[in-house]
């Protein structure tokens, strides 16, 4: 009978794969790591020293009591070629989102082998038995997400890259749905390619995207996935967007409302128009300045007789960026920085008050109050600057009238999914026996699946 967790993950429909996992071509590995270039220099001294016992015929001359009791010879067993049972597991509560799964068998399928004296690599992954969870499993603590057996000279020194794309994935994947649970559903942008090297962009945006998939399919909901670069979509087909930064302000010497202008008219209704309104210190200002003005070109385009046009200046929404060590002007001073600087609560619910109440004070075009109304009060308010898992909480627990979250480095460092790989089993005289450190065994996982390891063209 399967877990309920893994029936659950059963009926996981990823957007990516839609039950198949990424070919391993996509994750363009480095044959170098064939090589051990990725490695610690431990287990390269480990293949080295059973490739050469395995050359000299060696057969194992110490003792093993605990085999020797249950009848085991082990006198013939045959140490340079020893196969071995291998768990790759995390421990963190209650539970993880698994990723970078994929890109470990990746590496096992083109790096799994011996290079000979002559130099030239031969390839054993077909000689693996490997099982895995999906790209997206609820992964319960200490349940391998992969499980190998193989001759362990073989794959022996793939451990250190394998944990380090199963920890990254797995880390960002579960760090966004803590998020999203955060924020009650609510969209979270992410924003933490600027906090990292541009070469993990490809495996971080895929691990956030399985994280909202993941997120989506138990909480019943259809969230979107919002990455803002080109990189971060590379594996699923993913699109980068996003809205202005301050420089971009700052190029039309501060003035947001034309910054915005100047941005809808130039590009596609699709991008969706987010205007950045902290640039001045002064969220609530800006952001009436800009949906006045945004209003107003939209309001006569459609008198002008031009609805798809009209579209381009539709404020989708407005987002509030203060920083840390800033109080916005509308913000009253308590001497707490705590409550006065960043984007605090009191600031974001100004803000809304505000533009609902945007047509009843501004100076419109006549006739045109009650369809302001509607407009101003569908802008939509995004938030970032220093938010995590505990800001985004005490936000949602206040009622603050947030629409949206940007994260940046939490999605990084939140949480930690530090994997194990752990040999339980060897291979002794046809059987497999237990053989591991104290305190670790071989555990089992409904929600492991056969992976084929022979690759098409060979």
């Amino acid at each position: 009978m399967r877990s309920e967790h893994g029936s659950r993950r059963q009926s996981l429909d990823m957007s990516t794969t839609n039950g198949k996992r990424l070919d391993a071509s996509v994750f363009r590995i480095d044959p170098r790591m064939r090589g051990g270039r990725y490695s610690d220099q431990y287990f390269l001294n480990a293949r080295a020293i059973l490739s050469t016992l395995a050359a000299e015929r060696y057969r194992f001359t110490a003792r093993c009591a605990e085999l020797s009791e249950k009848g085991f010879d082990v006198s013939n067993v045959d140490v340079g070629n020893i196969e071995t049972e291998m768990q790759c597991f995390t421990k963190r509560e209650p539970f993880s989102v698994a990723c970078g799964v994929d890109q470990a068998i990746a590496i096992l399928k083109s790096c799994t082998g011996f290079t000979d004296d002559t130099g030239a690599f031969h390839d054993t992954a077909a000689q693996l038995e490997v099982d895995a969870v999906q790209d997206g499993a609820r992964l319960l603590p200490w349940k391998p997400a992969l499980r190998i057996r193989g001759r362990y000279r073989d794959f022996a020194i793939l451990e250190t890259p394998m944990l380090g794309v199963l920890a990254r994935g797995t880390r960002i994947a579960t760090n966004t749905y803590e998020l999203l649970k955060a924020a009650g559903g609510k969209p979270v942008f992410f924003f933490p390619a600027r906090f990292d090297l541009p070469e993990t962009q490809s495996a971080d945006g895929y691990a956030y995207h399985i994280g909202v998939q993941r997120y989506n399919m138990d909480e019943g909901r259809q969230l979107p996935v919002m990455i803002t670069t080109e990189a971060q979509g590379e594996w699923w087909g993913g699109k980068g967007g996003g809205t202005v930064s301050h420089s971009f302000v700052l190029a039309f010497l501060g003035d947001c409302p034309e910054a915005m202008l100047h941005f809808s008219r130039v590009l596609p209704v699709d991008v969706k128009r987010v205007a950045l309104v902290d640039t001045k210190n002064d969220c609530v200002g800006e952001s009436l300045r800009t949906a006045v003005a945004m209003f107003s070109r939209y309001y006569q385009l459609r008198c002008e007789g031009k609805p798809d046009e009209a579209e381009k200046y539709v404020l989708f929404g407005v987002r509030c960026d203060t920083a840390r060590e800033i109080r916005d002007v509308s913000v009253e001073e308590t001497g707490e920085p705590e409550h006065d600087c960043g984007v605090v609560p009191s600031l974001v619910t100004k803000l809304r008050a505000a533009l609902d109440r945007l047509h009843e004070t501004s100076d419109l075009l006549k006739g045109a109050r009650e369809q302001a109304g509607r407009y101003f009060r569908a802008v939509k308010i995004v938030v970032s600057g220093g938010f995590d898992c505990k800001r985004i909480a005490r936000f949602e627990e206040l009622g603050v009238p947030v629409d949206m979250y940007g994260v940046g480095s939490s999605f990084l460092t939140a949480g930690v999914n530090d994997y194990t790989a752990d040999v339980v089993r060897v291979k002794v005289g046809g059987r497999w026996v237990h053989m591991a450190k104290v305190g670790r065994r071989a555990i089992g996982n409904p929600d492991l699946e056969r992976v084929p390891m022979a690759q098409a063209g060979r």
